[in-house]
């Protein structure tokens, strides 16, 4: 296969490549990095050995992934860091292109939970869960037995369906619950807060390290504080963007034109069972926010 030819069969299987990283590393950036590495390493093999290039690429993905997860886990010197996952953020759209990106989107929230496995069980879990990838394949990529991998994927989902991490599919529902937490906030009314706060929500904020780093806040009064306290920080100059965030009910901060935090919801049953804030200018830099324009 000549080049030419190679980078186009290449580019059919980018997005798909894409969403593994994505779910694999909760990073836009790192899942870039290994799609590109999946293609350096094509670009050097013997691809007429290559029978199934979606599979072998899938599985190339797979490893880069899992070494910069074990990268990752060794380097963290801090584990009660707070993680606040990428968002991938978009309009909304009540149309088929909606229902579409709905259907292929993943929570922050389980990605929040994804983070907390070991790097084998989250590959393990994500190709075969969200992938349908033969056991026998992931196997290859994790270096263990097929039983083995079994194994991990059955400990991996038992973590994942102990979360709280299935959101209302409604997404009239989830923006109406936002909606009200967002009028409650301008308005400074605390009650009103906490009744559209599930007792138990979580809040994770990502400043960036110039900005105080990353917090995690947990209970609906003390969510709502947190909440009070942020509306009055930016108050003035500051507009709301309604977006989708991961597919869910979210919002997009705006002063003088430019994107200062980006908030996703989980909402189940009514009420907001966890919000996560990116507002890293670093990382608020990197991603595609073109959509709020």
């Amino acid at each position: 296969m000549n080049d030419e030819l190679l980078a186009r069969s290449f580019e059919t299987h980018r997005d798909h490549l894409r969403s593994v990283a994505y779910r694999m590393l909760g990073s836009l950036a790192e899942a870039e990095d290994a799609v590109q590495e999946a293609w350096l390493k094509l670009s050097r093999a013997d691809t007429a050995a290559v029978g199934n290039l979606a599979g072998w690429l899938t599985t190339v993905v797979g490893r880069v992934c899992l070494d910069m997860l074990r990268s990752r886990k060794a380097r963290r010197e801090e584990p009660w860091d707070v993680l606040v996952p990428d968002p991938i953020v978009s309009r909304e759209d009540d149309g088929p292109e909606h229902e579409a990106l709905m259907a292929d989107s993943v929570g922050l929230a389980l990605l929040v939970v994804l983070d907390t496995l070991t790097p084998a069980e989250r590959l393990a879990f994500v190709l075969r869960d969200m992938f349908a990838m033969p056991f026998e394949e992931i196997a290859s990529v994790v270096g263990r037995s097929e039983a083995a991998t079994r194994q991990l994927a059955s400990r991996a989902r038992r973590r994942v369906q102990g979360a709280p991490v299935a959101p209302d599919p409604d997404l009239a529902r989830q923006r109406r619950v936002v909606d009200a937490f967002l009028a409650a906030a301008r308005g400074g009314d605390f009650d009103a807060l906490v009744s559209v706060l599930d007792p138990e929500v979580v809040l994770r904020a990502d400043r960036g390290a110039a900005q105080g780093g990353s917090t995690e806040v947990r209970g609906a009064a003390a969510v709502a504080n947190q909440a009070l306290t942020f509306s009055r920080l930016n108050a003035g100059g500051g507009v709301v963007h309604r977006a989708l965030v991961n597919g869910a009910a979210g919002v997009v901060a705006t002063r003088d034109g430019r994107p200062f935090s980006v908030l996703g919801f989980t909402v189940a049953g009514g009420r907001i069972v966890e919000i996560d804030i990116l507002a890293d200018p670093g990382r608020l830099d990197r991603l595609d926010l073109a959509v709020i324009d």
